[in-house]
This record gives C-alpha cells, sequence and structure tokens, in this order.
C-alpha cells in the first residue's frame, strides 16, 4: 500500500479508531525501545559540541535560551502528537503536509526533511572525528568520519530491530552519563571536592559580569545553534509505521518531553556553568570535556569524551534509519524514484538508506577540505531545514485543528494543550530564529543553500508533473473522495 493511498481516508487508522495503516514496514520498535529514541533522540552533538562554542558567545544566559527553546519545542511536539494520534503513519509530518497543504508541500517537506538528516549526519561525523581526536590527535578526521559512516550503514540495513536496540543502548548512555554527571558536578559544587575547588559555585552563572555578559543580542543569536540542539526530538514520529502499539508509545514519549529538557539541558548546562566559569569555554570545545578535566577526576575528560562520541554516532544512527524512510515515502508518493520506494528481504528500505549515507560521504569530504569550519557549515544547514519541518508540522495541525472544529474531521484522541494558541505562538518563534540566521554572517550560509534547495525542488516539481499530472491533482482527487465519504478535508 503506498502512502497516497493510506491518505486516501484519513478517517481510517486514525486516533478514533485507534489503528495504524500497514506500510509493509516491520513493527519491530518496542515500548522500551520508542521511549528511549524518544529521550535519547534530542541529546547529540548540538549539546555536547556545539554549547561549547554557544556559551563562548552568550555566557550563562545560554540557559534561558535552552529553556524558551525547549518551551517552543513542547508545543511543536504536541502539535505533532496530536496529528500522529489522528493519523499514524511514518510518512510523518510530510504526509500530513500533504494531506492539509496540497501535494507540493508533501513533496519539499519529505525532501527537506531527508536533506536535514543528510547534513545532520555529516554534523556527527564530523563531530564523531573531533573526539576521536582527543584520543588520536595524529588520525585525520576524514578517516575516522569515514569508518563510522560505513559501519553505522551496514547496521541500519539488516533490520528495524537492530537499528531499534543499537539506539536503545546508544541513548541509555547518553542519559546515564548526563545524569552522572548533573550529579559529580552537584556534588562538586556542594561539597568543594575536585581540582576545581573552591572555584566551583552557584556564583559562577552570574558573578562574571551577569547573566547577559555580552548583551541580550549576543544571546538570541545563539537561538540558531540552541534550535540545532533541539533538532531529531521529532524523530518519534517517524516511528509510528514501526512502533508495535503506536497508540500508547508515541503520546508517553511526547510527554516526558518537559522533563527531558528541565534535565538534560537546563540542568546539565546549568551545573555545567557552576563547576567552570563561563569564560573558560571556547568553540570547538565540549563544555562537557572542559568541565571534566577541569575537576580532574582520573579518566574523568576520556570518560566524557567516550559519551559525547555516542552521542553523535547516535545521531547518525537516526539519521540513516530515518532519511530511509522518507524517501520511501516520496517514492510511495512518486516523488521520488520507484526504486527508492523498495523494502530489502529483512523489511528495510536498504536503497534509500543507500542513497542517504552516500551523500552523507559528503560530510567525510568536507572534513578532508575544510575540517575546522565543517561543524558550522552542516549545522546552519540543518537548522534552517529543521524549521520548515517544524513550520508545516504547526500549520498542518492549525488546519486540522480547524477541520475538526468545523466537524469535517474526527478528534485525535492526544489533543495538544492550547489549542492552534500554542501553534502559533511557535510559528512566530521560528520565524524570528530564521530573521536571526539570515542577522548572522555565520550562519547565512544556510539561506543561500536553503535558496538553491528550492530552486532544485521547484524544477523537480515541474518535472514530476510534467511526467504525471495525477501528481498535482492528487489533492483535489482526494478531497472529492472525502466529500464523497461526508469527511471533506480541511
Amino acid at each position: 500500500m503506498t502512502s497516497t493511498q493510506v491518505g486516501t481516508n484519513p478517517g481510517d487508522g486514525n486516533g478514533a479508531s485507534g489503528t495504524a495503516p500497514e506500510e509493509g514496514y516491520e513493527r519491530g520498535l518496542g515500548s522500551r525501545q520508542v521511549q528511549m529514541i524518544a529521550i535519547g533522540g534530542a541529546i547529540g552533538v548540538g549539546l555536547f559540541l556545539g554549547a561549547g562554542a554557544n556559551i563562548a558567545k552568550a555566557g550563562p544566559s545560554l540557559i534561558l535560551m535552552y529553556a524558551l527553546a525547549g518551551v517552543i519545542v513542547f508545543f511543536i511536539m504536541r502539535a505533532l502528537g496530536e496529528l500522529l494520534l489522528y493519523r499514524p503513519v511514518s510518512g510523518s509530518f510530510s504526509e500530513y503536509a500533504r494531506e492539509f497543504l496540497g501535494p507540493f508541500f508533501g513533496f519539499v517537506t519529505g525532501w527537506t526533511y531527508w536533506l536535514m538528516w543528510v547534513v545532520t549526519g555529516m554534523a556527527e561525523l564530523t563531530a564523531a572525528a573531533i573526539y576521536v581526536n582527543f584520543w588520536f590527535p595524529e588520525v585525520p578526521r576524514w578517516v575516522t568520519a569515514l569508518v563510522f559512516l560505513v559501519v553505522l550503514y551496514v547496521a541500519n540495513l539488516i533490520s528495524v530491530k537492530i537499528f531499534g536496540e543499537i539506539e536503545f543502548w546508544f541513548s541509555m548512555v547518553k542519559v546515564t552519563a548526563l545524569i552522572g554527571m548533573i550529579v559529580i558536578g552537584i556534588g562538586v559544587v556542594t561539597f568543594g571536592f575536585s581540582q576545581a575547588g573552591d572555584a566551583a559555585a552557584v556564583a559562577n552563572i552570574w558573578a562574571h559580569d551577569g547573566i547577559f555578559p555580552k548583551g541580550v543580542g549576543s544571546s538570541l543569536m545563539t537561538l540558531q545553534g540552541v534550535m540545532f540542539a533541539y533538532l531529531a526530538v521529532e524523530l518519534v514520529g517517524v516511528t509510528a509505521g514501526e512502533s508495535e502499539n503506536p497508540e500508547k508509545t508515541l503520546p508517553k514519549a511526547i510527554n516526558t518531553l518537559p522533563w527531558r529538557i528541565i534535565v538534560f539541558y537546563v540542568g546539565a548546562l546549568s551545573v555545567i556553568l557552576m563547576v567552570v566559569k563561563w569564560t573558560e569555554f571556547e568553540p570547538g570545545v565540549s563544555p562537557f570535556v572542559a568541565a571534566f578535566a577541569k575537576i580532574g577526576i582520573p579518566a574523568g575528560a576520556a570518560i566524557v569524551n567516550f559519551v559525547v562520541l555516542t552521542a553523535a554516532l547516535s545521531s547518525c544512527n537516526s539519521g540513516m534509519y530515518s532519511t530511509g524512510r522518507m524517501l520511501r515515502d516520496l517514492a510511495a508518493n512518486a516523488e521520488a524514484p520507484k526504486a527508492l520506494g523498495k523494502l530489502s528481504t529483512s523489511k528495510t528500505p536498504a536503497i534509500a538508506i543507500t542513497l542517504s549515507a552516500a551523500l552523507m560521504g559528503i560530510g567525510v569530504i568536507l572534513n578532508y577540505v575544510v575540517p575546522e569550519k565543517a561543524f558550522g557549515y552542516v549545522t546552519s544547514v540543518a537548522t534552517a531545514a529543521g524549521i520548515w519541518t517544524w513550520l508545516m508540522i504547526l500549520i498542518s495541525h492549525i488546519l486540522y485543528r480547524r477541520a475538526v472544529v468545523a466537524g469535517r474531521l474526527p478528534a485525535s484522541s492526544f489533543p495538544a494543550p492550547g489549542g492552534t494558541v500554542c501553534s502559533w505562538i511557535a510559528v512566530a518563534f521560528l520565524l524570528l530564529v530564521t530573521v536571526l540566521i539570515a542577522i548572522d554572517p555565520d550562519s547565512r550560509v544556510s539561506l543561500y543553500v536553503g535558496a538553491g534547495w528550492a530552486v532544485c525542488l521547484a524544477v523537480g516539481w515541474a518535472i514530476l508533473k510534467g511526467r504525471n499530472p495525477q501528481i498535482a491533482a492528487q489533492g483535489t482527487q482526494q478531497d472529492k473522495q472525502l466529500e464523497t465519504a461526508g469527511q471533506p478535508r480541511g
């Protein structure tokens, strides 16, 4: 069954019936795996490595930026949760954009999300290579990046159960380590042990030129990097087609988001900035590694470096998973080559995964050509693509709620608190971040890439319409079918 066929009757397989449509995948992701993917999905290189540069830019105010962005991310995820329980499909937000905004927006969203994860995979490979240099500085970064790329690619081809199990343990390492770091950091601040000694104190958060040492403007300029750190929270939506019981596991995973943000982002950064003065952090160095080197725990920095390496590999692993599923959804809607929609004997989209992994190899080339700038380039591009994806989730949610209020579609069993008000707030925030990206000369490159990407998508869509005019008319045809069934689309 193609995704278009699934979308023909949104009343089927939605939250009201509690049944997810079958898409040919193996439902091999259990509750514990989905939960850990949700918990660990947003703990990656953006926090472990990117926070170093942002602390140098904004000082302790970065804690507030993470908290503010975290509220917005929760609004986005509850909007997605409502849509997922209305109609849980692995195409997720691409399918919702296709349903509520039309085939073109589904096409753009699917390909843009694919691009986001491809470049995020590049960022993670870059970060992993940096972490390995901690132990083996003589090994070229591109060699390390290539080895990790090949290993994760092979693992993703085997089965979704292997992916889920690898991601479970990757996430378990990250979560356990972060909790341990927080506990040790609190102990250092409270009892004054370790080489950090009396220099560790709660007052470090405000004692060195205040919470906003470089001004509010500089703090706001870090939002691009902060939002990159939250990329992947929406990954739980892509697992809908392969979860054993999405109606129970997805709401539970989404509802744990607030405490994840409080503990793993706000809490961890607060403790780190209490242990070490913000002025001692620098770009390109993980603040967690730097803090534990300062504490002086034997092999502490090496242990933390292993943890952040795990985090980078975890995110890259998730990227291969999600890009393969998104390409298959596009192929099912005749918006990508048909071959990308094929499943292997192990029910994985092997050809789609192969294409994505090959393009992630560009990250290996960047590490060879511009190793010092590779991370900044790919994170800015990934953030811009992520903002588009989140906007499509929010706008689809707003249109869905309008249809529900008008009685044209059934209500979801997992409604977002605040209705469309919170979605509109999140839309305004994401537009603000886009403006900030345009202002920052270092991240502005993402908009140039975005403009080029938009041209590519426009040309691709024109070619698709020329070869198959029915693609552009899918939305109209589905509207007529829904009206005939008494369920006109929102």
